[in-house]
């Protein structure tokens, strides 16, 4: 577990350096007036770098760039070539072709690294299962993403798909597992692992009166991929994607991506410590849930009134 997370830290550290670079990238494009971050939203998608590979081999027709579009883009080939109208400076342009190679390099690193930690977890696996299931992905490869099937090699390690809980990515699962390990017994209860994780209120109490219930700061890697994963969750039609708008209407969106994550926190620990299947619901049974729970307190208020 330790060489795992080593292998995977490091290659989070790379992915953060990567994505500096692209910035630098981006902040070279907007120093010549090429508005590419308008009309593309990831310009290391196959168009963008097909246009940036064009400029730095000395292309700088806006109408020629523009026809390396692929057929997927949102916006049409005029759009494209109106934002690449701009000052080509040489400065600029050395500028866009440092930083691309320096993020090709980075690649070359996260894929050496991909191919470690592949064959690290097959080291690792205990468990002879049969195989597990396809999966559609929900969104489309992006250039950070594992070069290995994550979501198979954690199935055949822990005898469970952490993927099947809505917000929990492969990479969200692979530093969960790195960070925590398989082996959850060394946390009694899901209290002493909430707690440890930092995702539940640090009670401050003097003489009966609660001076501040705040979770603690300084969450660890565990917490904070615990938190992406919430965060994604935003827009999810799932139980835990109603759950999380009905908190942030009620205590705004940091609060509620905090209790979001303690809730992935409290299931996770269910899955992996005593194997309880997890069960997917949906926002219907969440609202329906909220209804009887409104119906029982307001039931509970009328007898205290005196009514039946």
């Amino acid at each position: 577990t330790q060489t795992l997370r080593d292998l995977v830290r490091q290659r989070a550290n790379h992915v953060r350096l990567c994505a500096q670079h692209v910035q630098r990238m981006q902040k070279a494009l907007q120093l010549m007036n090429l508005k590419l971050t308008h009309v593309l939203g990831d310009i290391t998608g196959v168009t963008g770098l097909k246009i940036i590979r064009s400029i730095i081999n000395g292309e700088r027709d806006p109408v020629e760039l523009a026809k390396l579009r692929d057929r997927r883009c949102k916006h049409d080939e005029a759009e494209i070539a109106e934002a690449l109208t701009g000052r080509y400076r040489s400065e600029h342009v050395l500028e866009l072709e440092l930083c691309y190679t320096m993020w090709q390099h980075y690649q070359a690193v996260i894929t050496k690294l991909d191919g470690a930690i592949d064959a690290h977890l097959k080291t690792m696996q205990r468990h002879d299962l049969p195989p597990l299931p396809k999966k559609a992905r929900v969104r489309g490869r992006k250039p950070h993403d594992p070069k290995f099937d994550v979501r198979t090699a954690l199935y055949f390690l822990l005898g469970l798909d952490l993927t099947a809980i809505e917000g929990i990515d492969e990479i969200h699962a692979l530093t969960l597992i790195s960070e925590l390990g398989t082996d959850f017994s060394k946390w009694p209860t899901v209290q002493h692992f909430t707690s440890w994780l930092g995702l539940c209120p640090n009670w401050k109490q003097t003489g009966g009166k609660v001076k501040s219930s705040r979770t603690r700061k300084g969450k660890g890697r565990a917490a904070h991929a615990l938190c992406l994963a919430a965060w994604g969750l935003m827009r999810s039609k799932s139980y835990l994607g109603a759950y999380l708008r009905r908190m942030r209407a009620r205590l705004g969106a940091p609060k509620a991506i905090t209790a979001t994550a303690h809730k992935l926190a409290r299931i996770i620990y269910a899955l992996v410590r005593y194997g309880v299947a997890y069960q997917k619901k949906s926002e219907e049974d969440f609202a329906e849930q909220h209804r009887q729970r409104m119906e029982k307190n307001l039931h509970k208020r009328a007898k205290e009134m005196g009514y039946e």
